[in-house]
């Protein structure tokens, strides 16, 4: 049986995070059941030994991905989780999407790689002479588009294809992504909470997605196991 040193992350570190917290029972999915201990005060307490079990198990897998050259796409589109994507993706020069996702990002890739290429050609133009045969009214709403574009888009600049794999940190609020995903052949790795469907996807990690100390905790984890591979 493993030891909680040969695992990636501490019990100890993990109850301190809140990583056990489910959501209340109205509104569990019975799909959680083997990955909840018990119910207390009629909210649902999380195993974290299954947490660690399968933390690990993402990580091997993420690994084999990038090892073969593989893409993913980090998703963040809760508040609590889109710093920590970000970091973590750009950590792994890897493509990310944080607070909104834009639909038909995968559906309708084309068009998504037409926008991107676009704010690339915008960001060229301010480093050369080119904006100067424009008004100075003008150059303000070029650069207020380019500001708006660069919010929505920056962070899949590396997306220059499908990815092989997208991560969500929460399974529950990344309905959109995941529908995308599982309909273009796209794997799923999801931070998920006790009220989501965990057949829904490739691999899971059972863990509270709505508290930013666990979410981090998470990402701080893969991030330092993925970097180091």
């Amino acid at each position: 049986m493993e030891t909680m040193q040969d695992l990636s992350i501490s019990y100890e570190d993990m109850l301190k995070a809140g990583m056990h917290f489910g959501r209340k029972k109205t509104v569990f999915h019975p799909a959680m059941t083997d990955y909840v201990f018990t119910v207390r005060d009629g909210i649902c307490i999380i195993d974290l030994l299954k947490t660690q079990t399968e933390l690990k198990t993402v990580s091997a897998f993420l690994k084999s991905i990038i090892e073969n050259n593989g893409l993913m796409l980090f998703v963040g589109l809760t508040k609590q989780s889109a710093d920590g994507i970000r970091d973590l993706a750009q950590s792994l020069s890897m493509p990310y999407v944080i607070d909104r996702w834009i639909g038909g990002t995968f559906t309708n890739f084309k068009v998504i790689q037409n926008r991107v290429r676009r704010l690339e050609e915008m960001e060229k133009s301010t480093k050369t002479d080119e904006l100067d045969k424009y008004t100075k009214k003008e150059r303000l709403m070029f650069m207020r588009e380019m500001e708006k574009m660069s919010t929505r888009f920056e962070g899949i600049k590396k997306l220059s294809r499908l990815p092989d794999v997208i991560f969500v940190s929460s399974l529950r609020e990344s309905a959109l992504p995941v529908h995308e995903a599982k309909k273009m052949g796209i794997k799923v790795v999801a931070i998920t909470n006790t009220d989501a469907d965990p057949h829904s996807v490739a691999h899971i990690i059972p863990a509270n997605d709505r508290s930013k100390k666990s979410v981090d905790l998470i990402l701080e984890v893969l991030k330092r196991d993925l970097s180091t591979r």
